[in-house]
C-alpha cells in the first residue's frame, strides 16, 4: 500500500546527493509508488496542540545537479502523513532538540523515524557510554584538572565537543603537545558544554568503520580511511571508503547494542567503531547508505523501507 511520507531535512537544492543516505531514502521510497513531500524544520508549527508543516510535493532523480522537483508550499496537518522521516544534519542543539518534541505529539500515529523521543534522549556521544565495555577509554568533562589526569594516564588523547559533528574541531593532543593550554582556553570559549576525551586509538590510520544496523540488526559497513596527514575520516573531511567485513569484535558489538535500538524504536543507526573500540551510536541522520553500495555492499534503502513498512 502506498504511504503518504514526508522528509524533514536541510535544503534539498544544497545535499549532496552522492554522499546522501536521506536522498537514497526518498530514491527507493519513490520507487515503491510513496508519495513524496518534503520541508526544513523552520517550517514546523504548533497550534493549540497539533502539529503543522509548510510542506512541498516531491519528485526525485539520481542526476547531480538536477535532483528534484517541488512543487508549491502547502500547509499540511502531520496527522495526515503514514511517515516522517526526520534527516536533518545536526548540530544537535535546541532547535534540534524542539523539532523532537513536535514530532512526538504525532508519533506513533504518524510514524517517525527515527522515534523523536529517543533521538533527543540518545544524544551520539552520551547514549554510547551506556555501554562502556565496548568502547575506549573515555571522559565527559570541561574540567581542565580532569583532562590532564587523563592525558597522564593515557599519553595521546582525542578531544572532541559533546555535540560536534561531521569530525569538526576533533583534535589529537600528545603527551608532550605544547598547544594543550591553548586548546583548552579555545574550546572553553567556543563550546559551552563538556567535551569528550579518549584515548587516541593509532588504529584510526587503518579507518575508522561506519556499521549500519537497521531495526537493531547488522545491515552493511564501510570502512573509512583517513586523508594523509589528517585525523579525521568523516567522508565529509576527505576520508576514503573502502571495502570491509565485520570482524567478531563488530559482531559482538553489534548483538549486544541491537536489541536496545530495537527497543527504542531507532531503525537506521549508524555506529562508529575504530580497532574493535565502539566511539559512537548515530541516531539522528546516520550516513553510509549510498557509500556501502556504491563500493559493491548491499543497498540498504529497500532493508530500511521493509522495517518501515513492517511497522505501518
Amino acid at each position: 500500500m502506498a504511504l503518504n511520507v514526508a522528509m524533514q531535512m536541510d535544503p534539498i537544492e544544497r545535499i549532496r546527493i552522492a554522499g546522501d543516505s536521506g536522498f537514497a531514502l526518498l530514491l527507493e521510497a519513490q520507487q515503491r509508488g510513496h508519495e513524496l513531500s518534503f520541508y526544513t524544520p523552520d517550517q514546523l508549527s504548533m497550534r493549540d496542540g497539533r502539529v503543522f508543516a509548510h510542506v512541498q510535493p516531491l519528485s526525485v532523480r539520481d542526476i547531480e545537479g538536477d535532483h528534484f522537483t517541488a512543487g508549491p508550499a502547502q500547509l499540511r496537518d502531520m496527522d495526515e502523513f503514514d511517515v516522517v522521516l526526520m534527516r536533518q544534519d545536526p548540530p544537535f542543539d535546541l532547535h534540534y532538540i524542539t523539532a523532537t518534541h513536535l514530532l512526538e505529539r504525532v508519533h506513533p500515529k504518524t510514524l517517525v523515524v527515527n522515534n523523536p523521543r529517543q533521538v533527543r534522549n540518545a544524544p551520539e556521544k552520551i547514549f554510547v557510554t551506556q555501554f562502556p565495555q565496548l568502547m575506549p577509554p573515555t571522559l565527559i568533562t570541561r574540567d581542565k584538572s580532569d583532562i590532564e589526569a587523563f592525558r597522564r594516564e593515557f599519553g595521546d588523547i582525542v578531544m572532541k565537543p559533546l555535540y560536534g559533528h561531521g569530525g569538526a574541531a576533533v583534535v589529537r593532543i600528545t603527551r608532550d603537545d605544547l598547544n594543550f593550554g591553548s586548546l583548552y582556553d579555545i574550546f572553553s570559549t567556543s563550546y559551552r558544554e563538556p567535551w569528550v576525551v579518549q584515548r587516541f586509538l593509532k588504529e584510526v590510520k587503518d579507518g575508522d568503520k561506519r556499521i549500519i544496523l537497521i531495526d537493531g540488526v547488522f545491515a552493511g559497513a564501510v570502512n573509512r580511511v583517513p586523508a594523509e596527514n589528517d585525523l579525521r575520516s568523516n567522508m565529509v573531511r576527505g576520508g576514503a571508503a573502502t571495502a570491509t567485513y565485520l570482524t567478531e569484535r563488530e559482531r559482538e558489538i553489534c548483538e549486544t547494542i541491537g536489541p536496545s535500538l530495537k527497543e527504542m524504536g531507532l531503525i537506521l543507526v549508524g555506529i562508529d567503531v575504530i580497532a574493535g573500540n565502539l566511539t559512537e551510536i548515530n541516531v539522528t541522520a546516520p550516513t553510509g547508505i549510498r557509500a556501502i553500495k556504491r563500493i559493491g555492499g548491499p543497498d540498504l534503502a529497500p532493508k530500511v523501507w521493509d522495517a518501515i513498512e513492517a511497522y505501518r
